[in-house]
Order: C-alpha cells, then sequence, then structure tokens
C-alpha cells in the first residue's frame, strides 16, 4: 500500500506538472496530471501563487497558469534534496 503524499510532494508534482508542460498549463489540465481534487488544487495553488511560484495568466479569453523562475529554482532545489537522499539511503 502506497503513503500519502505529502504538502511537499504534492506542491513538488505540480511544479514538475507544469514545467513538463513548457512552463505553461491550464487549469484543468493540472488538476487531472497532479492527480488533485478542485478543492486542493484551489488550496494549493492559492499558496503557489502567493509564494510567488506560479502566476496565472490569461490569453485568448482563456486561464494559463506560467511557473516563475522561482518555482524552476524550487523544482532544481527539490531534486538536489532527492539526490542527497538517495547517496545517504534516507
Amino acid at each position: 500500500m502506497q503513503r500519502k503524499r505529502s504538502r511537499l510532494d504534492i506542491v513538488y508534482d505540480m511544479l514538475l506538472t507544469i514545467s513538463n508542460k513548457g512552463g505553461k498549463i491550464k487549469p484543468t489540465h493540472l488538476m487531472y496530471k497532479a492527480n488533485l481534487s478542485h478543492t486542493q488544487m484551489k488550496q494549493y495553488l492559492g499558496e503557489l501563487k502567493e509564494k510567488q511560484l506560479v502566476e496565472e495568466q490569461e490569453k485568448d479569453e482563456r486561464k494559463m497558469l506560467v511557473l516563475t523562475d522561482k518555482g524552476f529554482a524550487l523544482i532544481q532545489k527539490f531534486n538536489q534534496m532527492r539526490e542527497f537522499e538517495k547517496t545517504f539511503g534516507l
């Protein structure tokens, strides 16, 4: 049985999903690809926007979520942390 994702795992999944889509994604696509409910997505997305990791843009009357430089930096740091954990078998 798999363990529940931690808050940090969910944030990382969201940011990585946006990054994998070229740094831009529609909110609905993010919700499905990051495996979140609508309520969860709204909660986490609000926090990501507040911390300036993601910004919302409108193009042709469609909302797009765009990963900021700060968001890209967090992904890199998180990857470094995971490598550190693997190195020491944590």
